[in-house]
């Protein structure tokens, strides 16, 4: 009875998304189009608000993790076998913008979680969309690394996204030169950490520092950011 009452619901989220994206491009991610789609597909406002609490809103978030969601079996469908990780990860980012069906849809959402009480909606989905990049190649840290990769995920995303937005390059071309010149930068800082680590006049200055992080573990669940301190031995 459950699973029923899951896959009438999920159902009914697709439904309603699907006919959302129909009002996007004309009322952006608002009540109207909340509204718009409630009508399209016939559905009681009262049960497209149990699935969606807070309308468009809800609705722009379901659209992001959709394509989270494509980009993930994309991921998993493709090989990468041979690839330098560096390039994993922007095939990662291409995958997920690619995934985007309607770009204005992107635009208006990011033009929605701008503002300041949805800004932390933003943030948590940007999150999320590093997150199940780093999953998915396989990242087994659980410390400091955890969170610093993917912060640092989110930010080169987060940077393409906007790029992208005004790439008008024959297939995007600029936006994907454009992530690999990010992730050089990325690389690039890694490197500088690394030789720091193995200057011996450094080595004394950063021993606290890195005592410090490595008491840092990461979440234990996906809802229990910034994490848990490692527990005295």
């Amino acid at each position: 009875m459950s699973t029923e009452h899951d896959h009438a619901e999920a159902a009914l989220r697709e439904a309603l998304l699907d006919a959302a994206l129909m009002h996007v491009p004309f009322d952006g991610w608002t009540e109207a189009t909340f509204k718009g789609a409630v009508h399209d597909t016939g559905t009681e406002e009262v049960l497209a608000r149990a699935v969606f609490p807070r309308g468009a809103v809800d609705l722009a978030l379901a659209y992001h993790k959709r394509g989270d969601a494509r980009m993930l079996e994309r991921l998993h469908s493709e090989d990468l076998t041979g690839m330098r990780f560096r390039d994993k990860v922007a095939a990662a980012i291409r995958f997920r913008l690619e995934a985007v069906d309607d770009k204005e849809a992107v635009r208006r959402g990011t033009t929605l979680f701008t503002l300041p009480h949805y800004a932390a909606d933003g943030v948590k989905a940007i999150w999320g969309t590093a997150d199940a990049i780093w999953d998915a190649l396989g990242d087994s840290s659980d410390d400091l690394n955890w969170y610093t990769k993917r912060a640092t995920l989110a930010g080169v995303y987060s940077a393409a996204v906007l790029f992208w937005l005004g790439d008008d390059s024959l297939e995007h071309q600029a936006t994907w030169d454009f992530v690999d010149r990010r992730i050089g930068n990325v690389m690039q800082f890694e490197k500088l950490k690394a030789d720091a680590r193995k200057n011996p006049l450094l080595k004394p200055f950063l021993s606290g520092p890195e005592w410090l992080a490595a008491q840092v573990k990461k979440p234990s669940r996906r809802d229990d950011l910034p994490g848990r301190q490692k527990p005295p031995q």
